[in-house]
């Protein structure tokens, strides 16, 4: 019979506190509102300010190349997001991708921290990407270069330091990514799947849309607006408890098996990262979006009902 005599259960008992007293400093320390389920996906400025924590991570910087010549985050490397928008295609190209990821010294074991100035949709969609090929530790800097500038922190121009490319191996997670015939399965019953779409209520009702052949939604569709998870002045996400309450007035139930979509990938990867912020495990981004669903003539379409928008999920 195990005995444990006085002295064992205050040792036990202090490094247990210790743990716990840790794990929230952590969280504390990014400065992420800590109601998150995942706050660490967030990292403030001006924790990434310090010197210490600026080192522990690669800095990618997702604007336009004009804009990261004039002014930066010092240490900031440029990607290309156009190239990368593109280049992603099925996710199959796994030695491209390797080498494309490398290339920006990003190696399997760096930490990465992404801004833009695009309410965080081409930062969130390099985010997405770079996890989708096994970057485990990738987060979005909260507000972006907005948020950098707010806080009037330092910034560098002119020639940035050369890049040394390092080795990446990737490790492709298929489960966060839906494909066509995720979602035809879903609609004909042989998955349980529920489907979020990030675009404008134009594009979803049928009354506004980019260059496609067929508008609409893909029937039982619930629809919610990626920029309604961040907000528009600061650049921020918006609290936890108004993501859930955003997430529930959509009738979005974050427990379920969910592949959300746009025209093709950006906005619906912020919707991916709004899920994984508030504990999500099972959301896929359907990247091909309505740039493929929209433009098959087979795929089933109905115009987007706004009223779906506001039926609150059943618990």
């Amino acid at each position: 019979m195990l005995r444990l005599n006085v002295a064992s259960i205050k040792v036990w008992t202090f490094l247990m506190v210790a743990l716990l007293v840790a794990d929230a400093a952590a969280s504390v320390a990014s400065g992420a509102d800590a109601s998150y389920s995942r706050p660490q996906l967030l990292l403030e400025p001006a924790e990434l300010a310090k010197p210490d924590v600026a080192g522990r991570y690669t800095i990618l910087d997702v604007r336009s190349e004009e804009a990261f010549a004039e002014q930066r985050i010092p240490g900031a490397r440029w990607v290309d997001h156009g190239l990368w928008a593109k280049a992603f295609g099925d996710g199959d190209d796994a030695e491209q991708w390797g080498q494309r990821i490398g290339e920006l010294g990003i190696g399997n074991g760096s930490k990465v921290v992404l801004y833009d100035d695009s309410q965080m949709k081409n930062a969130a969609r390099i985010w997405w990407i770079l996890r989708y090929w096994g970057v485990s530790d990738a987060r979005l800097l909260n507000g972006g270069w907005k948020a950098w500038q707010a806080a009037e922190l330092p910034t560098a121009d002119g020639q940035p330091t050369e890049v040394t490319a390092v080795k990446f191996e990737p490790e492709k997670r298929r489960d966060w990514l839906a494909t066509k015939s995720d979602i035809l399965g879903a609609l004909n019953g042989v998955r349980k799947l529920q489907i979020v779409d990030s675009r404008s209520e134009g594009e979803f009702c049928g009354t506004a849309g980019l260059s496609n052949k067929r508008a609409g939604a893909i029937p039982s569709a619930k629809h919610l607006e990626w920029s309604d998870l961040v907000d528009a002045e600061t650049h921020r996400f918006k609290s936890a408890v108004e993501l859930r309450q955003i997430f529930n007035n959509a009738g979005i139930d974050l427990n379920r098996p969910t592949a959300t979509h746009c025209q093709s990938g950006g906005r619906a990867s912020v919707m991916v990262f709004g899920f994984e912020l508030m504990g999500a495990s099972q959301i896929q981004n359907y990247y091909r979006g309505w740039s493929e669903w929209g433009n098959e003539e087979a795929t089933p379409i109905e115009p987007g009902q706004k009223s779906a928008k506001n039926e609150p999920a059943k618990d």
